[in-house]
């Protein structure tokens, strides 16, 4: 039976609602939605026809609180709701109460969400429809004993896995048995707190396989469509960080088998809508079912690319009685496309993730490039939530042009403030071994990926350019003698001079106009260079330093500086003259948090000797466990957190007293 959507709540966050709500109004439907108190200033509220506020900043208070989010769908008159991904989008109970409310649910029916949702049923279900799938085990004891028993079904090494739920939560790799009972306890705490349910399962780990997915539509008229296939396998921490479509790994003949394996899979269970059926690849070429997501994927844009099919449109057709729009005999490739995820998170940090406000966001544009961004400059990114900040996608003739492509666009995207994973995803893309399709699950364990920081080249010209800037912001700012020239002094023999580090690095920069209008500036213990045209229009500076003509985008606030010249971006901090007094507090011996998050457990007291790497305390931040370890061997003096506690960056955690340390 056919119905007319008129009104979409689109029940999510950032870029995807967004996306949605771009087809949504192609087909004259209005997008409406929700947000959370520190998602307001965020681009997609303002891009909805209206959004009802959800009080609260955590998950469980806002975008996973059923009642609240059915509630905002009420107020707003929607006739439909779209979840997206992640949050409540496969959360069976809430399509039910969606449906029960008469309301259109743009997804699968509550019953194959459930059967899909747990893993374990998931697997049954398919190995009972003949879809190949890999052994596995209950993993429901407690002691070591136990669970030795359980996981010798599958041997070693072998993964951890949460029965509910995805997006690599309550997942762990298991090489040693010794470590079996550690693992267990972390994935079942994970899983409980991620999706309620602590229940977990063995399969065995498969060395340098390949995440293969296929991307499945079917309606409500008996039509089933598979899109062909994508290739997730670079992964961290099991987050996946490049996808592309087709896969380098997938022959033709392959291709079919896994599409009938997928058709088969998917009439097997009445599936309806969009979802991905998840595979392991194995070098050999057989293939293992591991999983379904019963939802749009994060990566759909690569298949909308090779295929010019738009996921979205065919979801709110299907939602609507429609039957899909295209047949399996129509469907074609075309090209390659690649995406990566660009994330709020410091590499060079062991990628924990950040959060702050964006002073400057700018992507470029080209018919080839798509760029789905969940922030804008000025969007404040929040400790709260994923640190997935946008998307970038990138479509060729060809997988190396595709490559090339969005490497090149990477070097061109500008992102001021919170570190990202932006030159770590560029040196992913420009390596050697992913250029050939190399690219298993174990490629960043296998492949050193070192993007190091800009040369010190890009340093100098950043710190003279940040100079002349800031003398620039001061003469238009003065508001007496402002027709004097810019750097004019009485005694002109007297350099100016402005003091930077980047980093840890100090980098002196000493200027002096000339009688033509040029400038002479010296960076460091470098020699001096001619500056000629120096020009400032809006966030961009040029100038040509030694005939070399240099144009930066740049960003100034308070002391900070931000400069994009190239490919490179450049932080530089401004040295005040005068000494500042307060700040954070300072402990000798003090464990602090490496980012704002929510202390989950603390595994010292008091008096507690600790060796060096012992576990202190667990820090959950975006989605994640972070152990926080001990520096240094010694005696806990004080700890000053509680499970449950909310930290900000810099916050103590406990003092510990270092063994050999003097007071």
């Amino acid at each position: 039976m056919e119905r007319r959507i008129r009104r979409l709540l689109i029940a999510n966050r950032g870029e995807i609602v967004s996306r949605v709500a771009r087809t949504a109004r192609a087909m004259g439907i209005e997008p409406v939605g929700v947000f959370a108190e520190p998602d307001r200033g965020l681009p997609y509220v303002r891009e909805l026809d209206a959004a009802v506020e959800l009080r609260g900043t955590t998950p469980g208070e806002t975008y996973l609180d059923r009642a609240r989010i059915l509630e905002a769908a009420r107020r707003l008159g929607a006739d439909a709701v779209h979840p997206g991904y992640g949050f409540l989008s496969e959360n069976a109970e809430f399509a039910r109460q969606v449906e029960e409310a008469g309301l259109a649910w743009v997804g699968p029916p509550p019953g194959v969400i459930a059967q899909m949702g747990d893993k374990v049923a998931a697997l049954a279900a398919m190995e009972a429809a003949g879809v190949p799938v890999l052994p596995r085990t209950l993993l429901d004891g407690e002691d070591a004993g136990g669970l030795a028993a359980q996981a010798a079904v599958v041997g070693f090494p072998l993964m951890v896995k949460a029965a509910a739920g995805g997006g690599g939560r309550g997942m762990r790799i298991v090489t040693d048995p010794a470590e079996l009972e550690a693992a267990v306890a972390a994935a079942r705490r994970e899983a409980i707190g991620a999706f309620g349910d602590g229940r977990l399962f063995a399969e065995p780990y498969v060395i340098d396989a390949r995440h293969i997915e296929v991307q499945v539509l079917a309606d409500n008229h008996g039509n089933v469509a598979v899109l062909f296939e994508r290739e997730c396998s670079i992964q961290r921490r099991h987050q996946k960080i490049v996808e592309e479509a087709p896969s380098p790994a997938v022959s033709a003949e392959a291709r079919e088998r896994l599409i009938a394996a997928a058709i088969v899979a998917a009439r097997a269970i009445g599936y309806r809508n969009a979802g991905t059926i998840e595979f392991l690849w194995r070098g050999d070429g057989r293939f293992s079912f591991m999983e379904m997501n019963t939802r749009l994927q994060v990566e759909h844009p690569v298949t909308e690319l090779i295929t010019g099919v738009d996921l979205v449109r065919e979801q709110l057709r299907i939602a609507q009685g429609l039957p899909l729009s295209i047949r399996q005999e129509e469907l074609r490739m075309s090209g390659h496309a690649i995406e990566v995820r660009l994330y709020a998170e410091d590499p060079a940090a062991g990628f924990l993730p950040q959060a702050g406000r964006v002073r400057l966001f700018s992507a470029p544009e080209a018919p080839w490039l798509r760029v789905d961004a969940g922030i804008a400059s000025g969007s404040e990114i929040s400790p709260y939530f994923d640190p997935m900040v946008a998307k970038v996608v990138a479509h060729g003739q060809t997988r190396d042009e595709a490559a090339a492509r969005l490497a090149a666009a990477l070097d061109r995207l500008t992102v001021f403030g919170p570190p990202t994973n932006r030159d770590f995803l560029r040196a992913v893309l420009r390596h050697p071994k992913f250029l050939e399709g190399e690219t298993t699950t174990r490629f960043l364990e296998t492949h050193a990926i070192a993007p190091g920081g800009p040369p010190d080249e890009v340093l100098a010209q950043a710190a003279a350019l940040a100079a002349l800037t800031g003398m620039w912001l001061r003469r238009r700012a003065a508001r007496v003698q402002a027709t004097i020239p810019p750097g004019w002094r009485n005694n002109p023999s007297q350099d100016q001079r402005t003091d930077f580090t980047a980093g840890e690095r100090p980098l002196e920069v000493r200027y002096a106009p000339r009688r033509d209008g040029s400038w002479r500036v010296a960076v460091g213990q470098g020699v001096p260079r001619e500056v000629r045209g120096f020009e400032v229009a809006g966030d961009m500076v040029t100038a040509e330093l030694d005939g070399l003509r240099v144009t930066a985008r740049w960003h100034h606030e308070g002391m900070s500086w931000w400069l994009h010249l190239g490919e490179h971006q450049v932080e530089l901090t401004e040295r005040p003259r005068l000494p500042e007094r307060g700040g954070r507090e300072s402990i000798a011996g003090g464990l602090t948090a490496p980012m704002p998050g929510k202390v989950v457990a603390v595994t010292v007291e008091p008096g507690q000797h600790v060796e060096a790497g012992d576990v202190v305390a667990i820090l959950e931040a975006m989605k994640m466990e972070h152990r926080l370890f001990a520096g240094a061997a010694g005696t806990v003096r004080e700890v000053r957190v509680e499970p449950g506690a909310q930290v900000a960056l810099g916050d103590v955690i406990a003092v510990i007293d270092e063994e050999g340390a003097t007071a």
